[in-house]
């Protein structure tokens, strides 16, 4: 390297701008855990590829709208052109108790932990929002905030900004908080300093990958969402296959089973958030009385939480399942009702239901 190249990269190093302490103040009275800055103009392709190999063997399923958007999502510059830094923040939503010691309680059904309490999506953008102001003000750069809803690639980003990395199971894993992190994005067009890769890996371990009920990983760091159940109790509009719906056991919206069997999350800490600390009322909740539900009291119990973005049928559809999952005969009773239902998929929920009650 020449003596002016040296020179220019050593001023274009110091233009770049370091995160001002009210900033990084403001990040931790705010809730975030842990927040990097990612340098997108030295940003590879590794995530477009990968995205590429997952549409082409369809595992999106469908999920149309992660090919239409491949593109776009392959690299925050293609979301917005005028990106030139990514500050990734993680929010701890560790819970405190075991996510899967219901799973054994026919009776009750069994809902991710993310979505036990508030929405963290409107939670989250919030605050990003928050910050984003303070950072356009340090800068006087434009910026932009993303919490899961855009199509961009929150996990890779994440892992390049020293957060974590990702897991065998696709998920972002961090040394301090495990496995149970919301991740959020402020893009900005100022060249921010850049955070050191922290690095980990997963080493010889395979819980999450042997753990899987529908076995959804056909490899280490693969998944096929059409074998996931949260894909398939959450994202899945149509019935689901009939032999996986035993696979689904009590499970009626998520699944947490390769996140809560990760040995990195004995270093995890419980959610500090109080929205984002589980509702004693979903924590179990009775199968029966969720069957019984009307519209308007789907609507209620749910009100703000991310299980309403499902609709009535769907959720019906899945706590059907369930307690065709039971065995418990005494369901019947339950079951009955929804044979004439309107819709088509919660008829048939509950034929296969009551056939496995029988």
């Amino acid at each position: 390297m020449s003596l002016s190249s040296k020179h220019l990269r050593a001023k274009r190093l110091l233009a770049k701008y370091l995160l001002a302490q009210p900033l990084k103040d403001r990040i931790d009275k705010l809730g975030f855990s842990t927040y990097g800055v990612v340098d997108l103009e030295q940003l590879g392709g590794t995530s477009g590829k990968w995205l590429n190999e997952f549409i082409a063997k369809d595992y999106h399923g469908s999920m149309a709208w992660m090919k239409e958007t491949a593109f776009r999502r392959s690299h925050p510059k293609h979301l917005w052109a005028h990106a030139k830094s990514a500050l990734v923040l993680g929010f701890n939503y560790g819970p405190d108790t075991d996510p899967m010691a219901n799973l054994s309680h026919t009776d009750q059904a069994t809902i991710s932990v993310y979505a036990r309490n508030k929405d963290y999506h409107a939670l989250i953008k919030g605050k990003l929002k928050e910050l984003a102001s303070l950072m356009a003000r340090d800068t006087g750069k434009d910026v932009k905030v993303f919490v899961d809803t855009a199509p961009l690639m929150e996990k890779p980003l994440a892992a390049l900004a020293g957060i974590g990395w990702q897991g065998k199971h696709t998920n972002l894993v961090s040394r301090e908080f495990g496995s149970w992190l919301f991740l959020g994005v402020i893009l900005s067009e100022a060249e921010l300093e850049p955070t050191q890769i922290s690095g980990g890996d997963c080493g010889s371990c395979t819980a999450c990958l042997d753990i899987c009920p529908t076995n959804a990983f056909p490899a280490p760091y693969k998944l096929d969402a059409r074998l996931c159940i949260s894909y398939l109790t959450i994202e899945h509009k149509g019935p689901v296959d009939e032999d996986l719906r035993p696979k689904l056991g009590n499970r009626i919206y998520g699944c947490d089973d390769c996140l809560a069997v990760c040995p990195w999350n004995k270093f995890a800490q419980h959610a500090r958030e109080q929205k984002l600390v589980a509702r004693a009322d979903l924590n179990a909740p009775d199968l029966e009385k969720l069957a019984a539900l009307d519209d308007a009291e789907f609507r209620t119990l749910f009100s703000g939480s991310p299980i309403k973005r499902i609709g009535l049928d769907r959720f019906l559809r899945n706590v059907l399942y369930a307690i065709g999952n039971s065995k418990n005969a005494d369901f019947k009773k339950t079951v009955t009702p929804h044979l004439s239902h309107n819709d088509p998929v919660v008829r048939d929920a509950a034929e296969w239901a009551l056939a496995q009650l029988s």
